[in-house]
């Protein structure tokens, strides 16, 4: 499942499925225009992303889906496996994961005063 578009639609509802969010949509709160959004991804979303990716991948592994159809389903269900994981850890930190935070504000360091 390698082809242009229908991948695109798989990564977008892999992502939909653990942020909450389609690609775009996450590029838009990120202020992103061309940048990758995984380059601008806190460690956090990136391991959860990652997560995401990788059950999908075992999943389709183990139920070999055969139609695009099969294909989307399996693409929900490991976003799915990564969305159980932030909803848990939103809740035992009290903070939010997905967040506007992108590298150029994550490489800024606070200036610091030297008085």
């Amino acid at each position: 499942m390698k082809e242009g578009m229908k991948f695109a639609t798989l990564t977008d509802i892999i992502t939909k499925a653990w942020s909450g969010k389609t690609t775009k949509e996450y590029k838009v709160l990120k202020g992103l225009k061309k940048e990758n959004l995984r380059d601008n991804m806190t460690n956090t979303e990136l391991i959860l992303n990652m997560l995401a990716e990788a059950s999908t991948k075992d999943i389709s592994q183990a139920t070999n889906p055969e139609t695009f159809e099969d294909n989307k389903k399996v693409a929900a269900q490991g976003g799915n496996v990564a969305n159980v994981a932030r909803m848990e850890l939103e809740e035992k930190t009290g903070k939010k994961v997905i967040t506007s935070l992108n590298a150029n504000q994550h490489l800024k360091k606070p200036k610091i005063d030297k008085k």
